[in-house]
């Protein structure tokens, strides 16, 4: 299965990737951020990326590079900072 690694990957949902680019990019970040909507639609996908972003350690622009142990760890999900709490599969 495809699943985009920036910004630029995911296709469809401008609105949300250039929102929280322009968090990332003025340094506005929340402290929290719940992505819902229906099944399909990027939300585990942007969420990622979005993680990448904000603590890649060679971000550029608001993308992650996908290089650095930080962004292969959350693509991996073995980095043990991010945790993905999926309510689908929780009784949710």
């Amino acid at each position: 299965m495809f699943r985009p690694q920036s910004f630029d990957d995911v296709v469809g949902q401008s609105h949300v990737t250039k929102t929280l680019r322009n968090a990332i990019s003025k340094g506005k970040q929340s402290h929290a951020y719940i992505f819902s909507g229906p099944r399909g639609t990027g939300k585990t996908s942007i969420a990622k990326v979005f993680a990448k972003a904000i603590n890649c350690e060679h971000s550029t622009d608001g993308e992650p590079c996908n290089e650095c142990p930080i962004c292969k760890g959350i693509t991996q999900g073995t980095n043990s900072d991010v945790i993905e709490i999926d309510a689908a599969s929780n009784n949710g």
